[in-house]
């Protein structure tokens, strides 16, 4: 029964004191304002304002709507803006889904200065879609998707933010780190640590270990890359890091990397969105810092 339009035009009269004054306010005619509250009023079956003159006083009902308006309006006016800064790309929120355990540290280096620069941009990264995060990007769950493993889809686009090399990781101490390669049958004794990821989706298994028909002696899973380098360290086993990222450990660890073979693994990362969003200011923003930082 109730419009946002009888809300504005009480709160018009309400402020502007005449029909006159109040038409001109909301750019209307004195004639169609009239009618739409006197439609109103035989809704409700009692009138919203009486003339004094020149003047118009709300009555007992139309106080009631104007207070209504009064908290009602502001609110529209709010998210009417909000929606309009979205729609600019102004602003909004940016929900990040994370299929690369290692990527969280290089994804702090670019939520830093993003912060900085989209004050009025919300995020949220959700590491629970490790698992299952192309489905939480179709779903509108998350606008992100981090990935080293695309898999294209019609309404999906993947873009490459970096290139990285994939690498053994052991102990300083280890017998291989006189080494700067290694094969996979060297690997037979040794203990792997790894996250809990399924071993076909690991790439020292897919495009090292079981193409040669190898493995090793035993597969731990470890949650936290601190936790597992530190074992890695000590001498516990060995695993499977980008290089850029034991790089950066190995200033303060006793641990040394090795590439897998002659030629290495070689991968990337990309950022899933939904066929254009990309182009949404906000969101190509965060794309143009990711693909500088390293």
């Amino acid at each position: 029964m109730l419009e946002r339009f009888h809300l504005e035009v009480l709160a018009a009269i309400k402020e502007q004191g005449t029909l006159t004054q109040a038409a001109e306010s909301l750019n209307l005619s004195q004639s169609a304002l009239s009618h739409s509250i006197k439609k109103l009023e035989g809704q409700i079956k009692t009138p919203v304002w009486q003339k004094e003159g020149r003047s118009l006083r709300l009555t007992h009902a139309g106080e009631h709507i104007l207070t209504l308006a009064n908290r009602v309006l502001p609110q529209f006016k709010h998210t009417e803006l909000l929606l309009s800064q979205i729609a600019k790309g102004e602003m909004g929120s940016l929900r990040i889904g994370m299929e690369c355990h290692p990527c969280y540290q290089w994804l702090l280096k670019v939520i830093e200065p993003y912060l900085e620069k989209w004050p009025s941009v919300d995020i949220d990264v959700k590491q629970e879609f490790q698992f299952g995060g192309l489905g939480a990007l179709h779903n509108y769950e998350i606008d992100i998707l981090v990935t080293p493993d695309p898999l294209y889809k019609p309404k999906l686009t993947f873009i490459p933010v970096f290139d990285y090399e994939h690498r053994l990781v052991v102990s300083s101490s280890h017998p291989l780190a006189m080494q700067s390669s290694i094969m996979p049958e060297q690997l037979s004794e040794e203990v792997l640590f790894s996250y809990p990821v399924e071993p076909e989706r690991l790439d020292i298994y897919s495009q090292f270990l079981n193409p040669a028909k190898c493995t090793v002696r035993k597969h731990k899973t470890i949650e936290t890359t601190e936790i597992m380098l530190q074992m890695v360290a000590a001498g516990r086993g060995v695993c499977a890091l980008p290089g850029w990222l034991v790089d950066e450990f190995s200033k303060t660890m006793a641990i040394k990397s090795l590439r897998f073979g002659q030629h290495g693994i070689k991968k990337q990362i990309f950022l899933g969105v939904r066929k254009g969003e990309e182009q949404i200011n906000y969101l190509s923003d965060f794309i143009a810092l990711a693909q500088h930082v390293r």
